[in-house]
């Protein structure tokens, strides 16, 4: 095995566990239901910091971390994701929170074809014959559920929009990704702690230390935040991020499963007809890349 497949699969393996931990979300979520989507997203960034800057401290990363806050053009384009990543958690916490589950899952169905489709512009990427099939195929499960959530399609769209341009701007930027993620943190910290002094002070208290099991929700929040990131921020720099885009399906898939066999949602014909089309469709852009992937060793044989 090269070590070029070794890294490949290690990518693979860190983006299969992103998608796992987000698709388990619902689940977590549960924990803090309750709390206000603001006050949670501020606490979540909070105790992501932390964690990320013990991580840094451990693996001896503090000289990038210091040539990253020095550079301008990276800064800015960290702030620019940080900005793209906090109304991500919020319009979806939002969304669980509100009941309108169909729209995030919907979003993150639409989100692997935008992150398909900012590869082939902006990073000139290329599809072969079949993965373009298995995009059409997916396209065609995706616009059966689209029909149906018209009125949430913007809960839907902006979800795909702001997680697919952040995912992009994390692979093209100069800083690694725990690194990145500290930077991300630190942007966002000040508005977060302002949040939760004027929530303390003047708005409608905090949830933090109300209830027991509610509060170890709250601290989770950073573990569930940084963990699920750093892996995927890890593996969008070590892949195509067209490959990365298509397996975002993984995640709303999950969601979807838990809809059906945890949470007993009805099973509706437009969601069986997506659940179908997007797994033939994964099916086929899986055995292409298998194909793809066998090609240069016969070559080199």
């Amino acid at each position: 095995m090269t070590q070029a497949t070794l890294g490949s699969r290690r990518a693979l393996t860190f983006a299969l566990g992103a998608h796992a931990i987000w698709g388990s979300m619902p689940i977590y979520l549960m924990l803090v239901h309750e709390v206000p989507v603001f006050e949670y997203v501020a606490w979540r960034t909070l105790f992501t910091l932390p964690l990320c800057l013990a991580i840094i401290a451990v693996r001896s990363n503090l000289g990038e971390l210091s040539a990253v806050l020095r550079n301008g053009r990276t800064m800015l384009t960290l702030a620019a994701s940080a900005g793209l990543i906090a109304v991500n958690w919020c319009l979806y916490v939002w969304a669980i929170q509100t009941d309108h589950v169909y729209a995030a899952s919907l979003g993150y169905y639409i989100l692997p074809l935008t992150m398909m489709l900012l590869g082939l512009v902006f990073l000139g990427e290329r599809l072969t014959k079949r993965q373009w099939a298995a995009v059409a195929l997916a396209a065609l499960g995706v616009a059966a559920l689209a029909a149906g959530a018209l009125t949430t399609l913007w809960v839907s769209l902006t979800l795909a929009l702001s997680f697919g341009t952040y995912g992009l701007l994390r692979k093209t930027v100069a800083a690694g990704p725990v690194v990145g993620l500290v930077v991300e943190s630190m942007v966002l910290a000040p508005l977060a702690i302002g949040f939760l002094v004027w929530s303390a002070k003047a708005g409608p208290g905090l949830a933090l230390g109300r209830d027991t099991l509610e509060t170890f929700g709250i601290v989770m929040g950073g573990p569930m935040t940084a963990v699920p990131l750093l892996l995927f921020a890890t593996a969008a720099r070590a892949m195509p991020y067209t490959v990365m885009g298509f397996l975002q399906f993984v995640s709303p898939t999950i969601v979807f499963l838990l809809g059906l066999l945890v949470f007993g949602e009805e099973l509706h014909p437009a969601q069986l007809a997506c659940f179908v089309a997007i797994w033939a469709a994964a099916a086929l852009f899986i055995w292409d890349l298998i194909q793809s992937s066998r090609r240069p060793a016969t070559r080199q044989v």
